[in-house]
């Protein structure tokens, strides 16, 4: 990926996630965090990977409430970044953190079994 595109994609995450938190009212969008954008190389599409915490019904439909909202977004992208053309926008669902965050909880399981087992008095 060449530097401008990197530096569009770092932009339209910066303007994606204040339009996330200021401007899109839909009541269906839940605690979202933008984790990264591609943009393709010719600047006509860009993907914006989101992690939605809460129940698989809450992340189902705080996607469909971002796709819904795909439209609004690019024309706003329009409108705040100076591109000949403005990006195609598409929401992905990016497991990521959600991925890590389990991996962390089971860590900590492993660690409170090891002392458990161990348990009190036990020298090793």
């Amino acid at each position: 990926m060449g530097h401008r595109v990197e530096r569009i994609a770092e932009e339209i995450k910066k303007e994606v996630v204040q339009m996330i938190q200021e401007e899109l009212k839909d009541p269906r969008i839940g605690f979202v965090t933008v984790t990264d954008v591609e943009v393709s190389s010719d600047l006509r599409h860009a993907k914006v990977y989101v992690s939605i915490l809460g129940s698989e019904e809450e992340k189902k439909n705080t996607l469909a409430a971002l796709q819904n909202a795909q439209g609004f977004v690019r024309s706003e992208l329009g409108k705040r970044i100076p591109l000949r053309y403005t990006p195609e926008i598409t929401f992905k669902f990016d497991p990521s953190i959600e991925h890590g965050a389990r991996i962390m909880e089971l860590l900590e399981q492993i660690k409170r079994e090891s002392r458990e087992k161990e348990g009190p008095g036990t020298e090793q």
